[in-house]
């Protein structure tokens, strides 16, 4: 008797390294959260939104800049319904709002050009500083600096202003780097 072997089942691209080691260790768990949350969900690549939603859940400093409970709860729950089948519009398609020209297929080191793009903003932001590591705040800012990413449209669902967002960040990094 002769048994055929199925093919093996169609799977998500594979998620290389982070592309950049300049960030604190903290967010770097936040990226690989990001990555186990997009192979979970199903997802070719991590996009924005898997970015905010591993931000959220990890870091406590980006929670505090939501000012407040109601505000993160919105969006917590605007993040879980994504990921429970709100999000399945976004799979299979590649999330690029423009920020980076996109060379060749994005989805093939699993990361999306917004995303790729936020977390050059985010380094770029923290050694305008002169920190050599960007942290959850600065890649929370970036997220929210880019009006058409994935992140800004849970943001925007979820009645929080990434202009806001964007701002209070701003104030809570220029306190925290004033001298004691």
């Amino acid at each position: 008797m002769h048994h055929r072997t199925p093919p093996p089942p169609e799977q998500a691209a594979p998620y290389r390294a982070e592309p950049d080691a300049r960030f604190t260790d903290e967010l770097a768990s936040v990226l690989s959260a990001a990555r186990r949350r997009a192979l979970r969900d199903g997802d070719r690549q991590i996009d924005t939104a898997h970015l905010l939603h591993s931000l959220i859940e990890t870091d406590p400093e980006v929670r505090e800049a939501f000012d407040g409970g109601p505000r993160l709860a919105k969006v917590l729950g605007y993040l879980v319904q994504r990921s429970i089948g709100y999000g399945l519009r976004w799979q299979g398609s590649v999330e690029d709002s423009g920020a980076v020209p996109v060379v060749g297929d994005p989805a093939a080191d699993g990361w999306s050009p917004s995303a790729l793009a936020a977390m050059e903003d985010a380094l770029t932001r923290a050694a305008s500083r002169g920190e050599g590591c960007a942290t959850g705040l600065d890649l929370l800012a970036a997220l929210a600096s880019d009006a058409a990413s994935r992140a800004v449209e849970v943001l925007g669902g979820a009645g929080v202003e990434a202009a806001w967002l964007t701002e209070r960040v701003a104030a809570i990094t220029a306190e925290g780097a004033r001298p004691v």
